[in-house]
């Protein structure tokens, strides 16, 4: 059943790499590890990518220490033993946001801050490229959140160029179910940080991801469809160069 998972896994990762041309032959990456469960996925994901993939990419991994007291020893051991460096960074973002900013709606502030540290970094090492372990459950969460808090028809892209630190954004695990990672985390007994967020399970998110599992009570096919719509309406211009570039050419007549 591993070697299954393992197999479909992957083809969701090199199917998305493929569509919105994540990865690059020479490409130096920083992959974001919290310790939870999606960035030790992104990690092995990535590690099994280098070893099949026919380009030659440079692989890191970034752990933020927000200032809470996390045991990350094992994530740091996991990661070399897949000869993958890993890179502790210190920061007070936890402080900044929970004690001296007191925000009421804390986690876009604090994504934020997460998200330019990792960046900053992973440029002062090299890389250029920064990946993130986003799946596709969080992906119809956020078009969910941007629908009912904001109003707009909006989510995450795969891929962004960020022009203040020339660093490219990408989510590679765009295309796999959250409950594909739980069971591959739990089946193969991989290391986990435990979390230490004061708000975790009590978000806008929670509440969302909430609501989609009603959803998907009713309907099975829910966050499927959502996902279909993302991809072919707001990701239009990923899908249209993927397909664009995988179109097989007919030959015509030539004069030559």
């Amino acid at each position: 059943m591993w070697k299954k998972m393992r197999y479909q896994l992957i083809n969701k990762v090199k199917r998305a790499i493929k569509m919105f041309q994540l990865l690059e032959d020479g490409d130096k990456v920083a992959i974001g590890v919290s310790g939870g469960k999606d960035s030790i996925i992104l990690l092995y994901s990535l590690y099994t990518i280098k070893k099949i993939w026919p380009i030659k990419i440079e692989l890191n991994s970034v752990f933020l220490d927000l200032g809470w007291e996390i045991d990350y020893s094992e994530v740091k051991a996991f990661s070399e033993s897949l000869d993958i460096p890993f890179h502790y960074v210190k920061t007070d973002i936890g402080k900044i946001v929970f004690e001296e900013r007191e925000e009421k709606n804390p986690c876009s502030l604090c994504a934020n801050m997460r998200r330019g540290a990792l960046n900053t970094y992973a440029k002062s090492i090299g890389c250029n490229k920064v990946a993130l372990g986003h799946h596709m459950d969080d992906c119809v969460e956020t078009f969910m959140l941007s629908l009912t808090y904001e109003g707009r028809i909006n989510t995450f892209a795969p891929k962004v160029f960020l022009d203040r630190t020339e660093i490219t954004v990408i989510r590679p695990l765009i295309f796999v179910y959250e409950k594909d990672i739980i069971k591959m985390i739990e089946k193969h007994q991989l290391p986990t940080a435990k979390k230490a967020c004061p708000i975790d399970g009590k978000s806008k998110r929670q509440e969302i991801k909430e609501l989609l599992a009603d959803m998907v009570k009713n309907n099975p096919k829910a966050k499927d469809k959502m996902m279909n719509a993302i991809t072919n309406q707001i990701w239009s211009d990923f899908n249209e160069n993927f397909e664009k570039n995988n179109t097989p050419k007919k030959e015509g007549n030539s004069d030559n």
